[in-house]
């Protein structure tokens, strides 16, 4: 086996923002409100992450809720934009969101990559040790 050099190696936090004590919003539910403005239907927008209408909608619903505000509107029948879209704090919302992320990715790549600088981990090549 090769040497595993830290290059291989890469860190993974999940950034979540949390609105009262239980419910949260991370990068799925974020995807399913970005979706929702690029598809402007919740329908397709769930349905892209294989999730079902009725548990997107109950997960607005209850976002909602707990934000106290609206992310999502219906647009008016009959329009070339019907369907649902964000509602401009849900636009901001998912920004401000998005924008932490990448934040706390940048910091967590410099704080790992200091951490890990020329470390190598796993057997070295050649004639095995004797014991």
């Amino acid at each position: 086996m090769d040497v595993l050099q830290c290059r291989l190696v890469k860190p993974k936090v999940r950034v979540w923002v949390v609105f009262g004590n239980q419910l949260k919003l991370g990068d799925g539910r974020a995807r399913l409100l970005e979706l929702i403005e690029e598809r402007g239907s919740l329908r397709q927008a769930a349905a892209e992450l294989d999730m079902s209408y009725r548990n997107a909608w109950g997960y607005l619903q209850e976002l909602e809720k707990a934000a106290g505000f609206k992310l999502v509107a219906r647009a008016p029948d009959g329009t070339l934009r019907s369907g649902m879209r964000l509602t401009p704090n849900g636009r901001r919302f998912v920004a401000c969101y998005r924008k932490f992320q990448r934040s706390v990715d940048g910091v967590m790549d410099r704080y790992f990559a200091r951490a890990f600088a020329g470390e190598t981990f796993g057997r070295r090549r050649g004639p095995p040790r004797a014991t």
